[in-house]
């Protein structure tokens, strides 16, 4: 993939006060209702079925759209922009341990590897509490392990007994891969609030206050845009 580095043409609405308009406005909404959706998600597990049946559909909505806006969106929102091979990734994570990656108008490697990390576990997430909303949907799955193993108890039959009333349906197999992928998304979420805050502080801009915005401080000398 070909990178254009500032002396080259950036996409985008150059304004005045030397900002570009990066990201779009259906871009941002669906940044921020994403955000929304799966804090309200997360929160309604356990107490509030309907809720979190709601904001899962919605959650896996904004997903769908996310795949489709990746290809017919604006410039700074396609794949095909940001979305780099091991080696660019690898390295760019390098640099950064280094404390001399580029900066980049749009996604950087480390960023765009995030976000195919992010929907796939959102992806999975949704699929698993779709699953779990009616028994003949994971009839139709074949044979799922245990993803966390029970305890066995040499004399004490309780443990077996429950392992049989867990382990012989795939239920059980899917709700644990249900609740796995959605605390690994919590996980994702801390590691990309980690890479926002660095590299706002790393190229002197809140990045935060972009994705609000759409716009971000105009390509300089070395920026890739």
């Amino acid at each position: 993939m070909i990178e254009t580095s500032a002396s080259g043409h950036a996409a985008g609405r150059r304004d005045a006060d030397g900002t570009i308009q990066v990201w779009d406005p259906l871009v941002r909404v669906f940044h921020w209702g994403l955000v929304a959706a799966f804090a309200v998600a997360y929160l309604t597990a356990e107490e509030l079925s309907t809720v979190h049946e709601i904001v899962g559909y919605t959650v896996a909505g904004l997903v769908v759209f996310r795949l489709f806006w990746g290809f017919a969106g604006s410039r700074y929102a396609r794949f095909s922009q940001f979305l780099k091979g091991p080696s660019v990734t690898v390295g760019y994570l390098g640099d950064m341990l280094g404390g001399r990656e580029r900066r980049y108008l749009g996604h950087n490697p480390a960023g765009a590897a995030m976000i195919v990390a992010l929907l796939l576990t959102l992806s999975g997430t949704a699929f698993t509490g779709w699953l779990l909303e009616d028994e003949s949907r994971i009839a139709m799955l074949p044979a799922l392990p245990q993803i966390v193993a029970p305890a066995w108890a040499d004399d004490d039959g309780d443990e077996r007994e429950e392992y049989g009333e867990r382990g012989e349906g795939g239920e059980s197999a899917v709700k644990e891969l249900h609740e796995v992928l959605a605390n690994l998304m919590l996980f994702l979420i801390a590691a990309h609030v980690a890479g926002v805050v660095l590299a706002s502080f790393r190229h002197r801009e809140n990045l935060a206050r972009a994705m609000v915005t759409g716009e971000k401080r105009a390509p300089g000398p070395g920026d890739i845009a």
